[in-house]
């Protein structure tokens, strides 16, 4: 047998004995809920905001241009994205830790390749669609001419959240952390919950673009 097939045998068998004990490897306590908190935070916090600066442009008065208002939501998104990840870091450090995990460089190597990608969705994304585009400005009135269909959004629809989560999942691996697995699956949920909203509102901000040139 080689180290390769050995190293995946004992994997599995290490795999199941977590599944089967994984509650000794969980410590819910405040950090958790401070973990959770956050990031349920965020996807509140930017679709409420967005959704009044839409109905009432308060942020576009407040700065004097939609641009910079847009702007001003992307430096707050992306503070609040640092500090979220800096509380989930906080937290698997301070978590029981599997070692099997740790020991695997079957899950080394996922783990790098999970976090890799994840962060080329994340980048690519944020390339193709600009900051306008990836911070929310057509709540803003900053409408793109036309859909982007390039990578990744051609292998991907929602290339900035999934990579999101497959970062959450990296880190979690590489720091043999199984509370990290526990998170990311909130990651994911959350974020198909905050598509459950912005979605048809995206879709509803350009069909009243479509139907007002239309009318002109």
């Amino acid at each position: 047998m080689s180290s390769l097939s050995l190293e995946f045998t004992t994997l599995t068998t290490d795999l199941k004995y977590l599944i089967e004990n994984f509650s000794n490897y969980v410590q819910i306590n405040d950090k958790f809920y401070l973990t959770i908190a956050s990031i349920s935070f965020n996807p509140i916090f930017w679709n409420i905001v967005a959704r009044a600066e839409y109905n009432t442009h308060f942020i576009t008065k407040l700065v004097g241009s939609p641009k910079y208002g847009c702007y001003l939501l992307a430096i707050t998104i992306f503070s609040l994205g640092i500090l979220r990840d800096s509380i989930y870091h906080d937290l698997l450090i301070s978590q029981p830790t599997f070692q099997p995990l740790i020991d695997s460089s079957i899950i080394k190597a996922l783990a790098i390749l999970l976090f890799g990608f994840g962060n080329i969705l994340v980048i690519s994304s944020m390339w193709a669609l600009g900051v306008t585009g990836t911070y929310l400005g057509d709540y803003f009135g900053i409408l793109m001419n036309e859909r982007v269909t390039g990578f990744p959004f051609n292998i991907n629809d929602n290339p900035m959240y999934n990579g999101s989560t497959l970062c959450f999942l990296g880190t979690a691996l590489w720091y043999g952390k199984p509370i990290g697995l526990v998170i990311s699956g909130f990651v994911f949920v959350m974020y198909k919950i905050a598509l459950l909203f912005e979605e048809p509102f995206t879709a509803k901000i350009y069909a009243n673009r479509d139907a007002e040139k239309k009318n002109i």
